[in-house]
């Protein structure tokens, strides 16, 4: 894996760049509606972690798939911001689970605003999220986004029970990520088809494309968790090994260590650490198993995976273009850097 850095194909940033303009000016109308007669507090701090540069990954793929089946009009933009608001959300109560004082460069709400403040505006975010996918996608668009969440929340408890835990399985791993990132992204890109009037076959298309590609990226934040830089990343390395988790290049690295090198690995990990000697030896030991290598094999295969799934569109004139921009936004996910 390399942590170069990659920029998405030039019109994926165009595309991308035209739809989070459109993203942010809609939720600035949104939040003067729906924060009309709300606490000033909770207007500052709304604006203030919610417009500090993110990416909107998510409403990009809500609305690259609902072109894809036929629909975008300013409605789409709205349903597509709802996605925002839950990622958003999920960030601002990661970020007071993790007791992280940093996120993307910027001081996390909680260091800012304090926990309380923190554990409202994501309550806030996720029950506006809610309301909306309710009002635009009906009935069956809340049933699948209310399953994601709830399969996300379980993937944190089975994720937490797996803490420090050497015995713990690429099975379990799979799990746990495709509960916490791959159903999320996968309910984005079912939601936008829902929203368009595809068909069921085009509805699971999309929604496996999601899940594949939601799989890696969490594959690639494994990564750049030991391979990252920092001054791009906006994230100290060695925050998952500090905090016990057992990701997949550390699971590759036990599968296939001898005895003596598995045995200092779980010792790496049942220790103390929050010491950098530590995390060096435990890098060195993946490092000398390949495990690094093999990771990032598992991605470019799930990301392979997300690909295929588009196959049902290409011959598809309507949303060839849209299908093209998200083969791309997978490979740019692959290569990311941060």
């Amino acid at each position: 894996m390399t942590t170069t850095d990659t920029a998405p194909p030039s019109d994926l940033r165009r595309v991308a760049a035209t739809v989070a303009a459109r993203i942010e000016t809609v939720m600035r109308t949104d939040l003067e509606t729906a924060l009309a007669d709300s606490d000033p507090l909770l207007v500052e701090v709304l604006h203030y972690t919610l417009f500090n540069g993110g990416k909107r990954i998510r409403p990009l793929l809500t609305v690259l798939c609902s072109r894809c089946c036929g629909r975008d009009d300013e409605t789409l933009y709205l349903l597509a911001t709802a996605f925002e608001y839950l990622h958003v959300a999920t960030l601002v109560h990661d970020d007071v689970i993790d007791n992280a004082e940093k996120r993307r460069g910027q001081a996390t709400v909680a260091a800012r605003y304090g926990m309380p403040a923190a554990i409202l505006v994501g309550d806030w975010l996720h029950a506006r999220s809610m309301h909306l996918i309710g009002q635009l996608a009906g009935a069956e668009g809340l049933k699948i986004f209310c399953h994601a969440t709830a399969s996300m929340v379980n993937g944190e408890f089975e994720q937490l029970r797996a803490i420090g835990d050497s015995n713990a399985t690429q099975q379990q791993y799979f799990k746990v990520i495709r509960q916490k990132t791959g159903n999320l992204i996968a309910s984005t890109c079912a939601i936008g088809a829902l929203f368009a009037g595809a068909t069921t076959t085009q509805r699971q298309a999309l929604a496996t494309y999601g899940d594949h590609l939601g799989a890696a990226f969490q594959v690639v934040d494994d990564l750049l968790d030991f391979l990252g830089d920092p001054r791009t990343t906006g994230k100290k390395t060695g925050n998952d090994f500090i905090e016990g988790k057992i990701t997949l290049p550390v699971l590759f690295a036990l599968s296939t260590a001898n005895a003596v090198d598995r045995q200092a690995i779980e010792k790496l990990i049942r220790g103390d650490r929050t010491q950098p000697e530590a995390y060096n030896r435990l890098h060195a030991l993946i490092e000398g198993q390949n495990g690094f290598n093999t990771a990032a094999g598992t991605a470019q295969q799930l990301v392979a995976s997300a690909i295929n799934a588009l196959a049902i569109f290409s011959e598809t004139a309507q949303g060839q273009e849209n299908v093209v921009l998200l083969k791309e936004l997978a490979g740019y996910v692959l290569a990311r850097n941060k």
